[in-house]
Order: structure tokens, then sequence, then C-alpha cells
């Protein structure tokens, strides 16, 4: 089943054209991490599709439903502001610099979109919130603040308040940049479990092992298309064009 449907997304900033008429499926299940050197659109093709940039045209689609569609004039058409909020809540985002809210505790953090968005009540919320805390091995940190955390420890915190809401596709925007190399393991291995677990996720990422070792499928983007795409072995480990092996022969494969 896709979950995600991107057809001919375009987008421009000014007369920088930095999304050039990309496609691409996720399905449901599917572990998808978008590659690429900085620049090429990677963030940017993310960022249309959780709707936090508008696209110029092109079509945005989940389980079936329009987000987008490109009008009689060729620009985009975003659907009723109701529906958006519907399928706002098919997905989730997990940021690079991780955007808690300083002054909510690690719990409140959690909890607060289940219950103003999702209206849950507080004890179903805090049943939610504990048991991703416990999943992230974070329960003691219930009732700390952001401040009180390490880099790795508030990536997870932003991992669980995502959870919380029960998306069907969790995006994340490369989710250890913002860590100090030795923090980096403790999120990659969030990823991998939330993998295990059968998670659609779309993983915006700069390291290869892991898109190597997690993603079922591979998409390496350049100066705003899709240069190369499908599974690791054969994008990463036997890749055909040239613009993706010069990017590669940079990393430890």
């Amino acid at each position: 089943m896709k979950l995600l449907e991107i057809r001919n997304l375009r987008k421009s900033f000014g007369d920088l054209e930095v999304i050039k008429d990309i496609s691409l499926n996720v399905e449901e299940g599917q572990v998808v991490a978008v590659i690429g050197p900085s620049g090429s659109g990677k963030s940017t093709l993310l960022r249309c599709a959780t709707m936090l940039e508008t696209m110029d045209s092109g079509e945005l689609i989940y389980l079936g439903e329009h987000a987008v569609r490109t009008g009689a004039d060729g620009k985009a058409v975003y659907a009723p502001a109701r529906q958006l909020r519907k399928i706002q809540g098919y997905y989730g985002l997990v940021f690079q610099n991780f955007n808690l809210f300083p002054h909510y505790s690690v719990i409140k953090n959690i909890i607060d979109a289940p219950i103003s968005v999702q209206k849950k009540s507080k004890a179903e919320a805090l049943r939610i919130g504990r048991e991703l805390l416990q999943k992230m091995a974070l329960t003691d940190k219930e009732n700390a603040y952001p401040y009180q955390l390490s880099g790795g420890q508030q990536q997870r915190v932003s991992i669980a308040r995502a959870l919380a809401l029960s998306p069907k596709v969790l995006f994340f925007d490369e989710p250890t940049s913002a860590l100090d190399p030795e923090l980096t393991g403790e999120i990659l291995k969030v990823i991998r479990d939330l993998a295990a677990e059968q998670m659609t996720m779309v993983i915006v990422t700069h390291e290869m092992s892991f898109a190597r070792d997690v993603a079922d499928h591979i998409i390496f983007m350049d100066e705003g298309v899709i240069v190369e795409e499908g599974p690791p072995e054969e994008v990463i480990n036997n890749p055909q064009n040239e613009r993706t092996r010069a990017f590669l022969s940079r990393f430890e494969r």
C-alpha cells in the first residue's frame, strides 16, 4: 500500500530551482533514505512533503488523499484547511535540532500534542508518553527539562514526541547532524529498532553505512533531481551513475 506519493514536484526560491520535477512513492513498512551532497535539495524535498514549504507545482498524496494538486494554471493547489489538518495527522517529523519546547518538561513535550491536537485525555496521553519514554530508555527523565539533557537524549525525546501522535509515516531530517559522534550511535539504534518494527520512515541522512544497513530503498539526489535510486546493495555498493560514484567515493562503505 502506498502511504506517500509525490508526483512531479517542483520548488524554486526566487530564480533558483531547488527541486526539479521529482516523483517518488513510499510503501507501507518501507524505509527510504535520501542521500546526496549539501545543496542537492534533500531537506527541501522533505519540507515540501511535510508542508513546511509550499510546492510550486506537483501532487502530494497521503493514503490516497490529495494534499496538493496542480491547477489549470500549472501551480500547486492545496486542499482545504480541514482536509490538510487531517492529512497532517498521517505523518510525524523529527528535526535535526530537536525543536523541543524549552519551558516544558520532557513528559509535557510528549503529551502536549496528543491532548491539544488529538483531544486525548491526559491519563491516556500520559500512558502513551511513559511507554515511549521507556522505549527510549528515558524513564528517569520524565520531569527533566531539555537543557538538562544531552543532545542524544533530546533527540530521543523528539522522536518520542513524534511517535506519540501515532503517525503512519515518520520523517527524519538529518537526525544525527547536531550530535557529537559519540551520541550518534544511540539515535541510529532507535531508528534501527523502529525499522525492525516496520515503521514507515523517510530519512534524510549523511550516514552512508547506516543508510545501507537500515533502508530498503535509497534515493541519491543532486542539483534538485533524483540521479539514482534503488535497493542499497545497488545504489551504495554498486552505483551506476558517475555522479553517485563520485559522491560515495568520499565515504567508507
